[in-house]
């Protein structure tokens, strides 16, 4: 099952359940639509792989599934 990370690991920005601007790598590095237009080649600067977008968990299993409570912010320098 998907983490769900709350933030974009390079600004921060909230990236809630329902988010539509998170996109993940295969080893779920999460950041928003922002920063990864700004990274070259659509690749993960931590592990290499390319973005999608991450899936919306449907509202009434949130509760059930909640997301990740950790937070993994490291500013790209």
């Amino acid at each position: 099952m998907l983490e769900l990370r709350p933030t974009c690991e390079n600004c921060n920005k909230l990236l809630p359940p329902e988010s539509a601007e998170a996109l993940i790598c295969s080893f779920e590095c999460t950041f928003c639509s922002d920063c990864v237009a700004k990274l070259p080649g659509n690749a993960c600067p931590n592990c290499g792989g390319n973005f999608e977008k991450r899936p919306v968990r449907p509202s009434q299993l949130v509760t059930k599934y909640p997301p990740t409570e950790v937070v993994t912010f490291k500013p790209i320098s």
